[in-house]
């Protein structure tokens, strides 16, 4: 059984709760009109609320950052970054201009985009660490 080193345990644990808060994000966008359509007497409308969106960014930005600089520290490769933050631009364009610009709609297909791009920047994060020649 190999023991990680502590960075590559943060940068592991940051990727997936990276990971995780993209796919929640993503969930939000998806299937939250169908729960509002479904469930009419549930009373939830601070999900609906556009600050929500910048509430997520709160947790999303700092875990992928630091996700992403450790990952990309070690395996060296930038376009795992550039992808990563690329998607953060897109959730942070999205939280404060896409439903001003382009409507609800528009902001939803934005942030859905964003959060896909930045879980599959995560992903390929992890894969790239494991195969360095770092400890991982």
């Amino acid at each position: 059984m190999k023991v990680e080193a502590p960075s590559q345990q943060v940068q592991t644990r940051a990727d997936i709760v990276a990971i995780g808060l993209s796919v929640g994000c993503l969930l939000h966008c998806l299937a939250l009109p169908v729960a509002l359509a479904l469930l009419p007497t549930l009373s939830i409308d601070w999900l609906t609320d556009e600050s929500f969106h910048r509430w997520l960014l709160v947790a999303i930005l700092p875990t992928s950052v630091l996700a992403l600089l450790m990952g990309c520290w070690k395996h060296r490769q930038v376009s795992v970054i550039a992808l990563g933050f690329s998607g953060l631009l897109l959730l942070i364009w999205a939280a404060f201009f896409g439903h001003h610009v382009v409507g609800e709609l528009g902001e939803k297909a934005v942030t859905t985009v964003g959060a896909v791009v930045i879980a599959v920047s995560h992903i390929m994060n992890q894969r790239f660490c494991r195969q360095s020649a770092c400890e991982c």
